[in-house]
């Protein structure tokens, strides 16, 4: 049976995973961001409510704001002859260059002059709230007397206060426009024409002042090239009076610019460069005529490298003579050595004659030899003749290239003082006529006009980024609550996360106002027709009392389930069980019977939840012996069970006179397991109340005498880690299980979660058969 369950439960996770992967896409994740709305949808609705009430509440109380805007064009291209004749250097703009500019704009002195001339600190943009920190500190001068005052801040004609000034430079924008070279200049205000006045206040001021400077550098570089020019001439005059006296001092005599001492060293010195690569030479051919000779000892029998001495033996007709003759004979030998034998006289006479024409080329390479290191010898002498000459012109000249060092110093300081003079003299002519020459650094290429439309608040850019915004805050909370929300809310999440069937979606049930019957107390004396179920409780009743509600409908869903379950015995034994308590397993277990025993079943439901027996103190609250009399104490069966007159539902309730410690030993002890055998053979069904997994132990005990489990999930209430964790640490139940049922199910919740649960039982049908769902 295990082994039956377990493979159940293998099929029940995979048609749950394949469930999963199937559908698994687009449509699939459209499904998802629907429900996620339909759940979410008050709180993001309400999150962008507020973020457009916000928007609308900042538009309304912020007053208008009107920005002029001007275009200056700065470095208006020159004329060729003035950007040669200017005497700063005149760079292109860069961006290091541009942002001077800007930060000029934006300057104190300018925001002075602009606030001065249009009287700036009576205008309502610029005057400082009551409560701004010069207000304070004016307040404070006032406590503490005027002396305060004039320590702390001494006083500037016509400078306005630094919030003024701060006010000033934040309404200022300055951009530059693309990568071009024009600057464009912004200015806000709420008067649209006290703007555009400013607006082109401020490039005029700007243009003035750039003019102003220009003018200025150039007069004093004017000034000071003046005085510059009059010190290189004299300093040129006296290193040119200097050259000539130095010559005279020491009798230096050149001839084509250069000293003949000079022109003599240059000749003796290409003269023994020649000398020396002819010596070179020379040595390099004895020195291979010698290694050849070392290479080839005279009683050697092979030709060797004696032809390859160098080109003169090469070319000698003798060697070349000699060598063929050699080459003939050692090609005879070749061929009569393999006919005659190698020691036939015929051969013995050739190789004679071999030795005898190596002995002729060796000789003459070692006349070659001599011959080379004769013209060695005398190379070697020419050589060292030159060197003496060029050691006695190098010591003649010595004295002369000291003087002439000394003069060429001279003559370059000469030099370059002059050349400095000649071009201060040009600069100082082109700026005397540029000083008088109009021109422009920059200009305006659009003047600034009253703007006809609101720059500041944007509405529709407001409006729209309360609208994002808010609809951000309201998803950012709706997810926020979708995370926190780790609880069951459909079968899916069953299936996906317990690997397990979600056998029914039971619905909750509002309790309702019924007369109480007391149940008749038990006598042994009486006939056991008066232990009768208590009528007090309505929930297990619903299947009898509205077999067409949702309710009952659900509870068959779950029988249906254990009818068709693959390990179903003859007569088997049913365990409901939960997670934690309170999750209404007894309601369920109840119900079930109920509803088994309605269709002419024999059913009894045993109460095994030892330490809180609810079941047996709803259904038989008189009660005084039950399963622990049974078990325990030897007491018959029949003794013991209560009975429904109107489903012939038996009922073996759980209560003892004396508390049961240990719960879990009673449940595996083989007395239990002979009882429910006893059952198992008397009953078509066997329901079991069992206690919750997580608080106890009891629960692991029972797979001995229980076919199979059914586990009740409460609907919104148990966490998802709770019930892994119940199972996780209960694997015997785990693999027993057929299902899960989806307990307390609020219908109407529903629809936000799982848009595809039929809506066949509708309000009008809960009323029309006595039955009400609430939320």
């Amino acid at each position: 049976m295990l082994q039956s369950n377990m493979l159940q439960t293998d099929r029940i996770r995979a048609h749950a995973y394949n469930h999963e992967a199937e559908s698994g896409g687009i449509g699939e994740l459209i499904n998802a961001a629907f429900a996620f709305l339909r759940r979410q949808y008050v709180v993001i609705i309400l999150a962008t409510s507020l973020g457009m009430t916000a928007c609308l509440i900042y538009l309304r109380i912020t007053p208008p704001t009107y920005t002029a805007q001007v275009q200056v064009m700065l470095e208006n291209p020159k004329t060729q002859f003035m950007q040669q004749q200017s005497i700063l250097a005149e760079p292109t703009f860069d961006l290091n260059l541009f942002e001077t500019q800007v930060q000029i704009l934006k300057s104190r002195g300018m925001a002075v002059e602009i606030i001065n001339r249009f009287k700036l600190v009576d205008d309502p943009d610029f005057k400082p709230s009551p409560r701004s920190l010069s207000s304070v500190w004016q307040r404070v001068r006032g406590a503490f007397g005027s002396s305060l005052s004039n320590d702390s801040e001494p006083s500037v004609p016509n400078e306005p206060q630094d919030g003024i000034i701060t006010a000033f430079q934040n309404r200022v924008v300055v951009n530059r426009i693309s990568f071009s070279n024009l600057i464009e200049i912004s200015f806000s205000s709420s008067n649209p024409i006290r703007a555009a006045e400013i607006t082109n206040a401020i490039a005029s001021a700007y243009l003035g002042d750039q003019e102003k400077a220009k003018l200025e550098s150039n007069r004093r570089a004017r000034d000071w090239m003046q005085e510059r020019l009059q010190e290189l001439g004299e300093q040129a005059l006296a290193a040119e009076r200097s050259v000539s006296a130095y010559k005279s001092k020491n009798n230096v005599v050149s001839s084509g610019g250069k000293p003949i001492d000079e022109q003599q060293v240059a000749d003796l010195n290409s003269r023994l460069v020649a000398a020396r690569a002819q010596t070179s030479d020379a040595l390099a051919k004895l020195n291979r005529y010698e290694a050849i000779l070392e290479a080839n000892p005279p009683n050697s029998s092979t030709i060797g490298n004696l032809d390859a001495a160098g080109a003169d033996a090469l070319s000698s007709p003798i060697i070349t003579s000699l060598r063929q003759q050699y080459l003939e004979l050692e090609r005879r030998v070749a061929e009569w050595a393999p006919r005659f034998g190698r020691d036939h006289s015929a051969v013995v006479n050739l190789r004679n004659r071999m030795r005898e024409l190596r002995a002729s080329i060796l000789d003459e390479v070692k006349r070659y030899a001599e011959t080379s290191r004769s013209e060695f010898e005398v190379a070697k002498q020419r050589q060292q003749e030159i060197e003496k000459q060029m050691s006695g012109a190098v010591e003649q000249s010595r004295s002369t290239n000291l003087a002439e060092i000394t003069i060429r110093e001279l003559e370059s300081k000469a030099k370059s003082l002059r050349s400095l003079h000649e071009t201060f003299l040009q600069r100082y002519v082109g700026s005397a006529q540029q000083e008088n020459f109009p021109f422009a650094q920059a200009r305006v290429m659009y003047p600034a006009v009253p703007p006809q439309s609101k720059s500041k608040p944007k509405g529709p850019l407001i409006m729209a980024l309360g609208l994002f915004g808010g609809l951000g805050l309201g998803l950012g909370l709706g997810l926020f609550r979708e995370m926190m929300d780790r609880v069951f809310r459909t079968s899916g999440q069953i299936e996906s996360t317990l690997g397990l069937l979600c056998l029914s979606l039971v619905p909750a049930l509002r309790a309702e106002k019924t007369s109480t019957s007391k149940a008749a107390a038990w006598n042994p004396d009486h006939d056991t027709r008066q232990r009768r179920i208590s009528a007090g409780s309505t929930f297990h009743r619903t299947v009898v009392g509205k077999p067409l509600s949702r309710y009952a409908e659900s509870i068959r869903a779950i029988k249906l389930a254990i009818d068709l379950n693959p390990s179903k015995a003859s007569n088997q034994v049913i365990g409901i069980t939960s997670a934690l308590p309170n999750e209404g397993k007894t309601t369920i277990a109840a119900s079930l019977a109920q509803l088994i025993a309605h269709s002419g079943k024999s059913v009894i439901i045993v109460d095994c939840d030892l330490r809180n027996p609810s079941l047996s103190a709803t259904l038989a609250p008189k009660a005084t012996a039950g399963i622990v009399d049974v078990v325990s104490h030897g007491r018959q069966i029949d003794e013991t069970i209560w009975r429904d007159p109107k489903t012939n539902l038996a009922f073996l309730p759980a209560v003892s006179e004396t508390p049961v410690l240990h719960t879990s030993e009673m449940l595996a002890a083989d007395p239990m397991r002979k009882l429910f055998d006893q059952l198992r053979s008397t009953y078509d069904y066997v329901i079991v109340d069992l206690p919750p997994l997580t608080p106890l132990v009891d629960v692991r005990s029972t797979t001995t005498f229980i076919d199979c489990f059914v586990l009740v999930v409460e609907w919104g209430q148990t966490k998802v880690e709770v019930v892994k964790h119940a199972l996780h640490t209960a694997p015997n139940i785990h693999e027993c299980l057929i299902g899960a049922v989806l307990n307390k199910t609020d219908i109407k919740m529903m629809s936000r979660y799982d848009s595809h649960r039929s809506d066949y039982y509708r309000d009008d049908h809960y009323i029309r058969y006595g039955l009400t769902a609430h939320n």
